[in-house]
């Protein structure tokens, strides 16, 4: 059945749905671009990674990784899986929490527990627009690691399209999670 839209007489954007993203991505057409996420329905290509934010993210991974592992929960950290959020989004964060981490296609974004993403020249982008996806879509906690500030952002308890409880946490503090139970990490070599 055809459905009846009415008349517009403006430009529409038209937002990219997951799966039509995926096959294009399966066909090659993004090749070219090296990464890309899809954010609200637009194709974002991913700069690449310098050194101070390539370093941070590999530090703060090893940290996490070994803490989850202590804490024998099964959740693993993944450095830059792509997570499915329908109808319109595929972020790849540079680490995600999940409690599915081996399986084909994209990560289950029922299996997230903690989202980070470091920022060098994105911060007013993962501050912003990711923080409103992750918020909406009920990611339980959401850190944004600031390298030129040299803070985390901790996020939690999401809201619409935000969140309603947050700190800040400056490199060399102890950073503890607050939606996963004993969940903490050594930020000094940061």
């Amino acid at each position: 059945m055809t459905e009846v839209l009415p008349l517009n007489n403006s430009h529409l954007p038209l937002k990219l749905r997951l799966e039509d993203y995926l096959r294009l991505d399966e066909a090659g057409a993004f090749e070219e671009y090296r990464k890309t996420e899809l954010i609200e329905g637009e194709i974002f290509f991913m700069n690449a990674q310098h050194r101070p934010h390539a370093v941070i993210k590999s530090r703060l991974h090893v940290r996490i990784a070994a803490a989850l592992a202590a804490l024998g929960h099964g959740w693993e950290a993944v450095v830059e899986g792509s997570i499915a959020i329908p109808p319109h989004n595929s972020p790849e964060p540079d680490i995600v929490v999940t409690s599915e981490p081996d399986g084909k296609g994209l990560i289950p974004l029922d299996s997230v527990k903690l989202i980070i993403e470091v920022s060098d020249a994105t911060l007013t982008f993962d501050t912003k627009r990711k923080l409103a996806m992750y918020a909406r879509n009920g990611v339980p906690e959401y850190w944004v690691v600031d390298v030129n500030a040299r803070v985390i952002h901790q996020m939690w308890a999401p809201v619409d399209d935000a969140y309603a409880e947050s700190r800040d946490i400056a490199f060399g503090e102890r950073l503890t999670a607050a939606t996963i139970p004993t969940l903490s990490v050594d930020t000094s070599a940061l």
